[in-house]
């Protein structure tokens, strides 16, 4: 079974309503692939999750940038993936690198959000990567294993999870990975899948990759064979977006 192509928008902490109501209307306007070529998740900040989700087109979703680790209370300033299924918002973006490294989520941490968000019935993209200097250091295979292993100890049924690949050095800095580098680490994780967990979730699971994609390398990018799509930061705010999604084209015609 071919995976469907994934392209996801993570707005991250950015927009008024104002220019929240733009971008919404430039993809509703969008001529894009249908559904069933490619899957469209956009990412706004908590605060315009609702705004975003009544007046975006139906064939695009719509997921929050992260959720609390267990159930709501005394949790001041958390918002609990039974909010979130609550206002019927179907995905949830786990374990980005800012957050790993900003307010230091451990792969354990994660790895315990990723399975909580799962069982109430959310669908996770559950991001992974090296930095600069663990890449520099030979250690990137190791570094994105030990990620990804702290989710499948926790985690038995993978349909709803999609893994993002996204290299700390490139995300943001205008790096990024080559074709070849994004290919070489995307393969080697579907690798560990089929070693460790099993050869079906390793088949079926999508692998997509984040980090300084724009309109000008995403073909390329996701022409790879083990490249299921992308996640998008600066690039998602823009209208080449649009462009991004039609990446999605390269699979089919191959």
């Amino acid at each position: 079974m071919a995976r469907k192509f994934f392209v996801g928008g993570n707005w991250k902490c950015n927009g008024t309503a104002e220019e929240v109501k733009k971008i919404v209307n430039t993809l509703n306007e969008a001529q894009v692939p249908s559904q069933d070529v490619v899957e469209v998740v956009v990412s706004p900040p908590y605060v315009f999750l609702p705004l975003v989700k009544s007046t975006l087109r139906s064939d695009f979703f719509v997921a929050a940038q992260n959720c609390w680790v267990k159930k709501g209370g005394a949790y001041t300033g958390e918002v609990s993936a039974e909010m979130l299924v609550n206002l019927d918002i179907p995905w949830v973006i786990l374990g980005h690198s800012e957050r790993r490294a900003i307010l230091n989520e451990s792969n354990e941490f994660v790895g315990d959000k990723v399975a909580y968000a799962l069982a109430q019935g959310l669908k996770v993209i559950a991001c992974v990567g090296e930095t600069l200097e663990e890449r520099e250091a030979g250690s990137t295979m190791d570094v994105v294993a030990a990620q990804t292993k702290a989710i499948a100890e926790r985690v038995s049924n993978w349909s709803n999870v999609v893994i993002a690949y996204e290299p700390v050095w490139a995300i943001g800095t205008g790096k990024v990975a080559s074709p070849a580098q994004a290919q070489e680490v995307h393969d080697e994780l579907r690798k560990w899948l089929a070693k460790n967990v099993s050869a079906d979730v390793a088949a079926t699971t999508r692998i997509i990759y984040g980090g300084s994609v724009n309109g000008g390398n995403c073909k390329e990018l996701g022409g790879q064979a083990d490249v299921d799509g992308f996640l998008v930061g600066g690039a998602s705010l823009k209208p080449e977006f649009i462009d991004i999604i039609k990446a999605a084209e390269v699979k089919k015609s191959a």
